[in-house]
Order: C-alpha cells, then structure tokens, then sequence
C-alpha cells in the first residue's frame, strides 16, 4: 500500500495523490465514472476532492453534477468509512445568498449532503475568498456545521496568505473551527501563487495542502507539444499559454527525469510536488482507468534531490527568461 501522509494537524490522512472530481458528470460519466472510482480506492486513494460548482459551466448544468455521480457510486458500493470526501462552497450561487453568506453555506452543505448521499462530510472548503463577507461571520458559519458534526475538517481554497492568516487568527480569538487545509493553485508552470508567504505560513503553522491543476491542465503530461496536439482534449484550449520558452525548458526537464526513472512526464511532475515544502498531496482527475492507472504510479515514486532540483531549476530559469 502507498505511504500514507498526515494532513496537516487535521487528524485526516491520505496518501500522495487525491482524485479530482471535477471531470465527474461532465467528461466522465456512468459505468466509466464507477470503475475510475474503484480502481482509485483499490490501488489504495482515500481523498475524493469535488465542489457543488461542478459541473455549471457546461451548458443544460446547474451545478451539483458531480457530488451526484459521487453519491451514486458511495450508494452502489455501500461503504463510506473508508474513503474522505472533500467538497466546496462559495461558487455556486443559490438559496441563503452567494458566495460564503452564512445562509449560503447553511443551505449549500444540506444541498451537497444531498447530493452526496452522506450525513457528513469530511473536508468542507471555502472555495475562494468572499471579501464582501465579514471573516467572522463566514467561520462562525462554518463553526455551527463542525459542531453540528456535518463537517469534520474545514478548508480554504485560492486565499492570500494575508487573508488565511487573518481567518485563522479569528477562530483562534473566538474559539471557533479553523480552516486546517489549504488548496491552491500550484504546479511547475504556476509556482508563484503558493510559494513565499503562502507556503511559509502552512508550513509554520502544519496545514495540509492539496494543490490543484497539479498537472497544469495536462500540459506537464507532455502530451501538447505543438498546435497540432491542441485538439487532444477539451483541456487543449488551454496550452498556448505554456507554449514558450519556459514551457518547453520544463517539459524537456520532465523528459530527462521521466527517462532516468522508467516513470512518465506526468508522474514525475505529481511527484515533484510531493516533495515540495509543506505539500501533502497533489489533486488530479481522469476521465478512464488507464489515465488513472499513470497517475496512481506517481503516489510511491521517488525523486532525488539532484532531480528535484533539476526540475525547480528548469521551471525558474524559463520563468527568468
């Protein structure tokens, strides 16, 4: 079985890679969906990372697409306790308001329990920050549900570094739940978001931290390497903007490293942020088992420094350039 990492202070653990939800009723559907899912839990994966967003951008959705798929697959397979589902709020606009109103996320959570078929869940994020919402008022929001025991552990998505201290100072002075987990944006190709202050503060202060678009949309599987490949995926129309001096300095990195280790450019770039200060896991989807299988590979691959370094090199020379 795969090493199994602490998250954070939180109490919750799982091991180097969390399955993303967000392909879940939109690219990958039904029987496919299920078996991605079991072979996930089978090759040892106990986080499922998904949002009550998911799927609203296509269009006939309205959100909560994947929560339902995912309670149908909890429902069919008649187990819960061993696997960690994480969802969000603060996207999805509905009854209560928007954003993280405190009605908002009182009617939002009884939506994806629901949805999800579940009484609890067990990592609840703020999706993004809601400036127009008084901190306090989000917390103690979030608070009621923690004692409520529908939420075990509470998280934030795409904060500051300024606004995730100040909310956790602010449940340290009310004695309120605090947020114990991190997801940001964070890969080789988008490392300034979460590296300096963001990451010295969950480091300092023992968050979890599962970044997201840990393959860069795809891009650091190596699959797009010119405009010829662009129409490989839905994803495609997203990588122009990696295809640069930078992009192809870190892909040629990821190849070298990939040749070294028998892995593939997609592992090697999972495992890379694994070994990153504070990390505790990198969150990827995939639409089949045989996507599924390359990313699995990545939960018990083991870089060297000198590798690592290669990579972080490779990705701060082409941002210099």
């Amino acid at each position: 079985m795969p090493e199994m990492r602490q998250l954070g202070s939180s109490g919750l653990k799982t091991p180097r890679l969390v399955l993303g939800g967000n392909v879940f009723g939109f690219t990958v559907k039904g029987e496919e969906a299920f078996r991605v899912l079991d072979r996930f839990v089978e090759a040892g994966g106990t986080m499922i990372d998904t949002a009550d967003v998911y799927s609203a951008w296509v269009p006939g959705h309205v959100g909560g697409e994947s929560e339902t798929l995912l309670g149908e697959w909890l429902k069919r397979r008649g187990r819960r306790d061993d696997v960690l589902i994480a969802t969000k709020v603060g996207m999805l606009a509905g009854e209560g308001g928007k954003k993280l109103e405190p009605a908002r996320i009182a009617a939002a959570v009884e939506a994806s329990l629901g949805r999800l078929g579940t009484d609890y869940i067990d990592l609840y994020y703020a999706h993004q920050d809601d400036p127009d919402t008084p901190l306090e008022e989000t917390l103690r929001a979030f608070d009621e549900l923690h004692k409520a025991g529908k939420v075990r552990v509470l998280g934030a998505s795409n904060y500051s570094a300024e606004r995730l201290a100040e909310a956790r100072a602010i449940s340290a002075r009310g004695a309120l739940a605090a947020y114990e987990v991190l997801q940001p944006e964070y890969n080789l190709m988008a490392k300034d978001s979460f590296e300096g202050d963001l990451q010295r503060l969950c480091v300092e202060e023992d968050l979890g931290v599962l970044p997201y678009f840990g393959l860069a949309s795809g891009f650091l599987t190596g699959k797009y390497r010119s405009e010829a490949d662009l129409g490989k995926s839905t994803r495609g129309s997203k990588m122009p903007q990696y295809m640069n001096a930078r992009g192809f300095a870190v892909l040629a990195a990821l190849d070298e490293v990939a040749g070294e280790t028998g892995a593939t450019q997609a592992q090697v770039a999972l495992a890379w942020l694994s070994a990153q200060p504070g990390v505790t896991a990198p969150i990827a989807s995939a639409t089949g088992v045989e996507q599924l299988d390359d990313l699995i590979g990545a939960m018990e691959l083991e870089l060297s420094r000198e590798q690592i370094e290669r990579l972080t090199t490779a990705a701060g020379t082409a941002e210099e350039g």
